[in-house]
């Protein structure tokens, strides 16, 4: 078969797209096929922090990063963003987040466990595994809205903060091109979680813009999988979801 020039340049271009694809999927799954047999998503029991101030009942859904993987969970962005609710509200923390979930498996698994919560305020700190799982546009946009709907159907008034992805583009596990590959899908999901946010009017924790930068800068933020935040890198992300969380109370007054 004989094959003319345009179509060899197509054929070539086709190639330089999905071979960067097949062989980032196939990082993502050594990446996570081995630590993740040694980890154990913590046993959720609700938490209260806080002696003063109005009552708050704290949501945490998402992914292995509020779940804590790769540090200590009792200083994770879980349990730290909910002492920091803590100096002005008393604080009942509820965190169903698990690792390796992309947001089709938060409607699927998680949002039941909460049917009837009511939560005042929800963090949602998701994105990274719809990256690694190349999740489509419309795929991801139909399983936010569910899980949007959702909450606000058991709480109308409920403000929820989500994440997006942190910059997967940063992560050393990936040798280059590759980060540069996993750049561009950030990117690409993460449009898709600002026009719903938009849409919605909730409030975006901007890890990967505001925290992209430093953890390219400095690989110590990892941890030994070079995948996850370690202690460190998680604490760089705490001010940022502080601040949205703030932003959010505020616009419930």
């Amino acid at each position: 078969m004989r094959f003319t020039r345009r179509a060899k340049i197509v054929m070539g271009g086709a190639f330089l797209i999905l071979a960067p694809a097949a062989v980032f999927g196939i990082e993502v799954w050594m990446a996570l096929s081995g630590p993740r047999l040694h980890y154990v998503d913590p046993k959720y029991a609700s938490l209260h922090f806080g002696a003063s101030g109005p009552a708050l009942t704290y949501l945490v859904l998402g992914d292995s990063t509020a779940a804590g993987q790769g540090g200590d969970y009792r200083i994770g962005i879980a349990q730290s963003t909910a002492r920091h609710l803590a100096e002005t509200h008393r604080v009942t923390m509820i965190n169903h987040a698990v690792s390796g979930a992309t947001a089709e498996d938060v409607v699927r698994d998680q949002l039941p466990q909460i049917q009837g919560l009511k939560p005042d305020l929800v963090l949602i700190s998701l994105g990274a595994n719809d990256v690694t799982h190349f999740t489509k546009n419309g795929e991801l946009r139909v399983s936010l809205e569910t899980i949007i709907t959702q909450i606000q159907a058991d709480r109308p008034d409920a403000r929820i903060v989500l994440t997006a992805s942190p910059q997967m583009g940063s992560v050393p596990r990936f040798a280059q091109p590759l980060r540069w590959f996993a750049g561009t899908q950030t990117a690409r999901i993460n449009a898709v979680f600002a026009d719903v946010i938009r849409e919605h009017g909730l409030t975006l924790a901007p890890l990967a813009d505001r925290t992209g930068p430093i953890f390219a800068r400095d690989p110590s933020l990892f941890a030994a999988d070079k995948f996850h935040p370690n202690d460190r890198g998680y604490a760089v992300w705490i001010p940022v979801l502080n601040e949205a969380l703030d932003e959010a109370i505020k616009s419930r007054s």
